[in-house]
């Protein structure tokens, strides 16, 4: 499980750099493209700072295009630590925005910012349809195809 995890945050530290760079070519790091675009990462950086007991991003923060690039490079690189280090059955105990608390299972945390990411990039990918953009294919089997014709 943990090798399908590592496998999965590979191809979001891709695809999420592709999107950057999509918005950054088409000049669009000004809407609701990047504001979106902004959020899946910071959301990854907040479940990573639950998990590592850290200090959280704000959700809505706005960046500049290099710092997302940074960012998704840091989400990376902690998510990764992570699975190295933590089993992933073990409980995480949090608090949400409202300060409300919950516990989940790591492999239920990772599978959820997994999915967030997949959800707002289909979102992007919408949005930049409405631009005339056509955005870029980033569905998972399209990562696994291209590491088989490499």
């Amino acid at each position: 499980m943990k090798a399908l995890f590592e496998d999965i945050f590979q191809y979001h530290l891709q695809f999420n750099e592709m999107i950057g760079q999509q918005l950054k070519e088409n000049n669009l790091l000004q809407g609701q493209e990047m504001q979106l675009y902004c959020h899946l990462l910071n959301a990854h950086q907040i479940w990573n700072a639950r998990i590592l007991h850290q200090a959280a991003t704000p959700l809505h923060q706005l960046l500049d295009i290099d710092a997302c690039f940074a960012l998704n490079e840091q989400n990376h690189r902690e998510t990764q630590e992570i699975l190295a280090q933590r089993n992933l059955e073990q409980t995480i105990i949090y608090d949400n925005s409202t300060g409300d608390l919950f516990h989940h299972s790591l492999r239920e945390i990772l599978f959820h910012i997994s999915n967030h990411h997949t959800h707002h990039r289909g979102q992007i990918a919408f949005m930049l349809r409405q631009q005339n953009v056509q955005p870029l294919p980033t569905d998972y089997i399209f990562y696994k195809r291209a590491q088989q014709s490499a």
